[in-house]
């Protein structure tokens, strides 16, 4: 009886949309038939050069441990956080490779997950990374958030003092959307025409016909037609081979030309649409048909990217590492994680001789601390701001330079 009651009671619960077990991303079927998972998504080039894009841009920006104080805020390089977030999370990754898998997994599956591993005195040693698609979240009867995942033949259960969970686009407990599950549609779509163009270019993109014969073909005639001919002359290897017909034999080509049919203009459009899921500018991924490959409207996209894109995840990642990796007496003396944006401009000389230029003209900048971020050594004088001197009253320019007080001194 018990069975029955719960059966029932699981079968009439209302289902919430944001519920991490409503839209646990699997290998789902869609309306256009191809079934979509992890795996056959990243085989769309424009999915994978979203995810590659977005999590490497993630990956190589340094994350830095600050505490701010009285003169500014100062890099905490002794604190144990700092190695691991900055240098190494764990034994076996880099913190470029460690961020990176984190950026993925909530790109596709909307929730990174990492194991936090103590030292014999209770400290955190090491952050290992969990697979998304393996992992479980319910709410236990004290509150608390448990997690199940089994890997490699071990189950683990923790709690979520003992796990990293950074959450995606959702804003719930128990886990973020995934862009697997709701952009599944558009991602079978995208491998429906891919395999249709495959497909075409199979038959050797030449448009299929007919064999007409004047007379009636016998069993052993239309077997020849029907396996020989196919054998001898469909395949791309053998576009443009010459067909031999005899007697009264006719060929009718049925001319479907693959635009037509806008099997070209549907992959195009497909590209857009992955863009849209991952709010990538199209060029960013190498589509810039409907646009210049060049020039200040893609400038203005690749810096709409940097404030709309990738800020608000930045600041997703950093606000659950520092909720759950500092403690609150840390938090409350002023220690705070975040990443270090300056690292977009290494690629870019101009944009980074322009930003230090800014600094040292209106004194916000040393020369120290600009030589210090090129990686040079500090020159002597070098740690006094300095401020340029303009529109000064013509009056007093005599008097500055009488009593020694001008930019020079």
């Amino acid at each position: 009886m018990k069975l029955k009651q719960w059966i029932k009671s699981a079968l009439v619960r209302p289902v919430s949309l944001t519920e991490a077990e409503t839209w646990r991303p699997s290998a789902q079927a869609t309306d256009s038939g191809e079934v979509v998972s992890d795996s056959t998504v990243l085989g769309l080039s424009a999915v994978w050069a979203c995810t590659n894009l977005l999590a490497g841009t993630i990956g190589s920006l340094p994350m830095m441990v600050y505490s701010a104080g009285q003169d500014g805020r100062v890099v905490e390089r002794g604190h144990p956080l700092f190695r691991l977030l900055h240098d190494s999370p764990n034994y076996d990754q880099t913190a470029l490779d460690f961020w990176e898998f984190i950026a993925a997994s909530l790109e596709l599956w909307g929730n990174a997950y990492a194991a936090k591993d103590l030292d014999s005195q209770g400290k955190l040693g090491a952050l290992v990374p969990i697979r998304p698609d393996l992992v479980s979240v319910r709410r236990r009867s004290d509150g608390a958030l448990e997690y199940r995942w089994t890997e490699r033949g071990q189950s683990h259960v923790r709690t979520d003092t003992e796990v990293l969970h950074i959450r995606g686009f959702g804003g719930n407990p128990l886990g973020g959307m995934s862009t697997l599950h709701f952009g599944r549609q558009a991602f079978g779509l995208a491998r429906a025409v891919d395999r249709s163009a495959a497909t075409t270019f199979k038959n050797g993109l030449r448009p299929s016909g007919g064999l007409k014969f004047k007379d009636w073909l016998t069993p052993e005639q239309r077997e020849l037609a029907e396996t020989r001919l196919a054998e001898k002359f469909i395949g791309a290897q053998n576009a443009g081979r010459p067909m031999v017909l005899e007697g009264d034999t006719q060929w009718v080509p049925f001319t479907i030309n693959p635009e037509d049919a806008q099997m070209l203009e549907s992959r195009r459009f497909s590209v857009e649409e992955v863009c849209r899921f991952f709010g990538v500018p199209p060029h960013m991924v190498g589509h810039t048909e409907k646009s210049s490959s060049w020039g200040t409207g893609l400038e203005q996209q690749t810096l709409a990217f940097q404030k709309f894109t990738l800020r608000r995840r930045l600041k997703r990642i950093e606000q659950a590492v520092n909720k759950q990796l500092l403690t609150a007496a840390e938090r409350a003396r002023g220690m705070y994680v975040e990443f270090n944006i300056e690292g977009l401009l290494r690629g870019d000389s101009a944009s980074r001789s322009t930003f230090y230029q800014s600094g040292l003209s209106n004194g916000w900048l040393t020369i120290n601390e600009v030589r210090q971020r090129e990686n040079l050594s500090p020159v002597a004088g070098g740690d006094v701001p300095r401020l340029q001197m303009q529109n000064v009253p013509i009056t007093e320019a005599g008097s500055n330079m009488e009593t020694g007080d001008g930019p020079d001194q």
